[in-house]
């Protein structure tokens, strides 16, 4: 029997600017062997031998329902009716029209379920980089003793370097691959991750969060970009929109986590006063284990066919198809099915050619200067390209729904923690104990203050002695002849006060927290060291718990534009989501409660989560794949600029008041929602 795979040798012809596979290169299209059209005798599968198509019936042939087979094939005749209809059809197009019926082909099953776990696992390790600042930094500020805007700098610095990394990477993935690029991407910000959770320094912990970011930052542009070229037309909306679920699993796990690990704080060590680490950086290290994971995993995974094939890889391209198809057909229990693909047109661009000609030519370090500079420039035009006629409106306007739903959400994402922990500070203000005038002498203070003012007050030869004293202030007040000793304190101030013959051992009640004092013959010794961290505070379960309903609050909305992306349409489930989560915030004016504004939280992020993945389906489907990772990362970046300008802004306004907070997200929500009606639909749009 002949050899079932003879006619799937790759061929090329030596003037031919375009590879094929097989012969029959006057055929239009590519060359298939399908059921529904005539099949060479020595295109057999020996698993099939002696096999009667004829045996077996489709059961839906009673009932008159055509078989699935007949189905696609006049899906493919109509869309090759259409693309003679096209004078202006291009070798492109054709690779399009090509491409989706291979995809067709090899079905939708093992593979890209596989495929699915370890780019969503990717996907994860981008939901968790965002929420480990804000779980750290209660814990870190004190362990490094931060100011304010220290604190404020490690908040941003994420978001920064995520943009730059969005930026960068998805640049590079058009000209280098998907896969090269984010094993790359997730090595950088594994090994970062690990050295910041080892950092000492304010500065060093700064910049390996920062280069971290910068890793991370890769994963969204290149997972979509990659998953989807492995998708066929009709199941690619939904599971991508299933693949965005990964980064609610990213919240959930960093809240499990941080709830099960920061809070016990022996969990770490020290080698000495130089060197701690505390439970803080353990939770750090195990926000790393996503990223791992999918490192492992894409070791195992292809690079895009499609983007080989845009890069006349052509060989290559074949045979990571025929192991998709192979793959899934097996797993299905036909493993006799072959893949018949026998003739595929892909072209070479000249920008290829230019760096193979350099890379032939000088030293090493020549070449790699060349090759650098080279694709430094690619990229560049690349993205010069995403403003040219064809899709100059369509970057416009995704960068507006980019923009506007991402201030919206990061903004008010900071908004909603930081004003439930506004009011929970009323609250406990308001519980504030006042002491005016009292006079003590001789006494041995053992145990805790808190919460409490002293007013023109006398302490004459009183001891103060291994206690904690939280949100203390003496003022007006005299000390003399006194003795503190083992405190620790946090906002702690003693304000126009009075000190003599007064000695503070071993204490963290160092001279700035004396505002306007008098001190006199007063001594300090043995000052504690460095910052010291607050149990009671940063045990504060309501920051993990907001978190959590936030991230979990998502499952709903995911679930239900996953299942009618294909049904309602992109178009339709962005503009009438940002539509509905602008109506959510405007009714937080009716919120005056901690549990009133967690339910609109829950609420905003259900709703606008549909919006999120109907933006990141259509933007992978409006722009052809030589520019698809390019077009996805210059707007991730974008995304990550309005999620630095939103959380700065919405911040500066808690405490003050929430009607600014609450008119900008609703405003950039109603402005995007109606832009992105403008937008062209691309359901049933072949990948380009």
């Amino acid at each position: 029997m002949a050899d079932p795979y003879q006619n799937n040798v790759y061929h090329q012809g030596g003037g031919d600017p375009y590879g094929t596979y097989g012969e029959g290169g006057d055929q239009e299209g590519y060359g298939y062997q399908g059921e529904s059209y005539p099949q060479e005798e020595d295109a057999a599968s020996d698993a099939t031998e002696g096999h009667d198509d004829e045996d077996q019936m489709y059961e839906g042939e009673y009932q008159g329902i055509p078989h699935p087979d007949e189905v696609k094939a006049a899906q493919r005749a109509a869309r090759a009716k259409a693309r003679q209809a096209q004078a202006g059809a291009t070798e492109l197009d054709e690779l399009a029209e090509q491409y989706e019926d291979i995809m067709e082909d090899c079905g939708h099953g093992r593979f890209q379920w596989t495929l699915f776990i370890v780019l969503g696992l990717a996907l994860m390790a981008d939901g968790v980089e965002c929420f480990v600042v804000g779980f750290v930094l209660p814990s870190a500020e004190k362990d490094m003793c931060l100011s304010n805007g220290e604190k404020g700098m490690l908040g941003l610095i994420v978001f920064l370097g995520m943009m730059v990394g969005a930026f960068i990477w998805g640049g590079m993935a058009d000209k280098l691959g998907r896969r090269k690029c984010l094993i790359w991407a997730l090595t950088i910000n594994c090994v970062f991750t690990f050295l910041s959770s080892f950092a000492q320094g304010y500065g060093f912990f700064l910049f390996f969060r920062l280069i971290s970011g910068i890793g991370i930052g890769g994963s969204v542009p290149i997972v979509y970009s990659y998953f989807s070229e492995f998708l066929q037309m009709d199941k690619r909306g939904e599971h991508l929109s299933w693949l965005c679920m990964f980064w609610m699993v990213g919240g959930i796990y960093a809240s499990f986590t941080a709830w099960g690990i920061i809070p016990h704080y022996g969990w770490g060590f020290s080698m000495g006063t130089e060197f701690q680490f505390h439970s803080w950086r353990v939770f750090v290290l195990v926000c790393a284990l996503p990223a791992i994971t999918s490192l492992v995993g894409l070791m195992f995974m292809p690079e895009s066919p499609r983007f080989l094939l845009e890069n006349a890889k052509h060989d290559e391209a074949w045979m990571i198809l025929k192991n998709v198809h192979d793959t899934n057909w097996r797993a299905k229990g036909q493993p006799e099915k072959v893949f018949q693909v026998t003739h595929i047109k892909a072209p070479k661009t000249q920008e290829d050619e230019f760096i193979e000609i350099q890379s032939a030519t000088g030293t090493a370090i020549q070449r790699w200067a060349v090759r650098t500079l080279t694709l430094c420039k690619l990229v560049l035009k690349n993205v010069a390209s995403l403003l040219g006629p064809e899709l100059r409106l369509s970057t416009l306007f995704m960068a507006i729904i980019w923009f506007t739903m991402a201030f919206s959400y990061y903004g008010l994402g900071v908004w909603f923690p930081d004003m439930i922990k506004y009011l929970q500070q009323e609250e406990y203000e308001s519980k504030v104990k006042v002491f005016h005038r009292e006079r003590v002498e001789h006494f041995h203070f053992n145990f805790s203050l808190e919460n409490q003012i002293h007013r023109e007050g006398e302490y004459i030869n009183d001891k103060f002695i291994n206690i904690q004293m939280k949100s203390v202030k003496f003022e007006d007040s005299l000390f003399e002849d006194c003795y503190f000793e083992d405190i620790e304190s946090t906002e702690t101030m003693f304000e126009n006060c009075t000190i003599r013959s007064t000695v503070f051992y071993n204490t963290d009640l160092y001279e700035e927290r004396f505002i306007d004092c008098r001190l006199e013959n007063t001594t300090f010794l043995h000052n504690k060291k460095g910052c010291h961290l607050d149990i009671d505070e940063e045990n504060d379960v309501l920051i993990y718990l907001v978190s959590f309903l936030g991230s979990l609050a998502v499952l709903p909305g995911n679930i239900i534009s996953a299942l009618f992306m294909e049904k309602i349409g992109r178009v339709k489930i962005i503009g009438l989501s940002m539509l509905i989560s602008a109506g959510c915030t405007f009714f937080l004016f009716l919120s005056f409660s901690q549990a009133a504004i967690i339910a609109w939280q829950c609420l905003f992020c259900g709703v606008s989560v549909a919006a999120w993945n109907g933006i990141e389906v259509i933007t992978v489907e409006l722009y052809p794949a030589s520019k698809r990772a390019t077009a996805f990362g210059v707007l991730n970046a974008l995304c990550k600029l309005a999620a630095i300008l939103g959380t700065s802004i919405f911040a500066s306004f808690v405490g003050v008041t929430k009607v600014v907070p609450i008119l900008l997200s609703c405003t950039a929500l109603v402005c995007g929602g109606l832009v992105a009606l403008k937008l062209p639909e691309t359901q049933e749009k072949i990948l380009q």
